[in-house]
């Protein structure tokens, strides 16, 4: 069962739940949530990704806006209109204020409190949802020789016209990534995809890059109205595969 632990970062102390195999651990996994919020749904993933043989971490990368209580929904968001509500209250704020060079601020303290529960040699791979997928690929572009694998499902914004782009990222990475996309996307548009999968070839990494037919918005969680059980099916055997081959070898 997760535990949630706190995490010290020059900026503040931002709680994590924290997951461990109940064997011996193969690695060590960053795991970033989407823009609802530390909760218990994202408890639940990193179980699931501790019963696969792995050290998790998530982190209320929100730390800076208020707890995990403060900043999580409190209506019940499987309901269309509690989930509009909830993001117009506030939530692209905490989002838009997460900037590259917070992220650059956070990433080493996570990594290094990851380290100390996988171990100081473990492998690590990283994976986020949402706005969290944007700071998985940055997490691998900020330690290009610790991060051996990425995934982002329904990621939002990989790719902008900013010249610090998460894309721009990937370029100088050794990580093999695994991109599950949400269908019909605004914020992860055909041609975004497009140019994401350009930088993944220019980087010479190993890579998957695809649309999943059908899939909403969020389609991992099922704590709300996006949730849709196949896709959510394909990105676990997807990035159970992804793990086991660079984390788990």
């Amino acid at each position: 069962m997760a535990e949630l632990i706190e995490i010290t970062t020059p900026d503040g102390t931002a709680e994590a739940y924290l997951a461990r195999p109940e064997g011996k651990s193969k690695g060590g996994v960053l795991f970033y949530m989407d823009a609802i919020g530390l909760r218990p749904r994202i408890a639940d993933m990193v179980d699931t990704i501790a019963g696969w043989g792995y050290t998790v971490l998530a982190p209320n990368v929100f730390y800076r806006s208020g707890t995990a209580a403060e900043t999580a929904p409190t209506a019940d968001l499987r309901v269309p209109e509690n989930r509009e509500a909830f993001f117009a209250s506030g939530v692209m704020d905490r989002v838009n204020g997460l900037t590259p060079d917070r992220i650059a601020v956070d990433v080493p303290a996570y990594a290094a409190v990851l380290r100390e529960y996988a171990g100081a040699d473990a492998p690590i791979g990283t994976t986020g949802y949402c706005m969290g997928a944007r700071i998985a690929v940055r997490t691998a572009g900020l330690l290009p020789d610790e991060v051996v694998a990425v995934g982002g499902f329904h990621g939002g914004g990989l790719v902008t016209d900013e010249p610090d782009s998460p894309h721009t990222a990937i370029a100088g990475t050794k990580a093999e990534y695994v991109f599950g996309h949400a269908d019909n996307d605004a914020s992860m548009t055909p041609e975004n995809v497009e140019a994401l999968g350009k930088a993944l070839e220019e980087a010479g990494v190993t890579y998957t890059n695809e649309i999943y037919p059908g899939a909403p918005h969020g389609y991992t969680m099922e704590d709300t109205s996006m949730w849709n059980a196949e896709a959510y099916e394909r990105h676990a055997t997807e990035l159970k595969a992804l793990f086991d081959r660079t984390l788990g070898a």
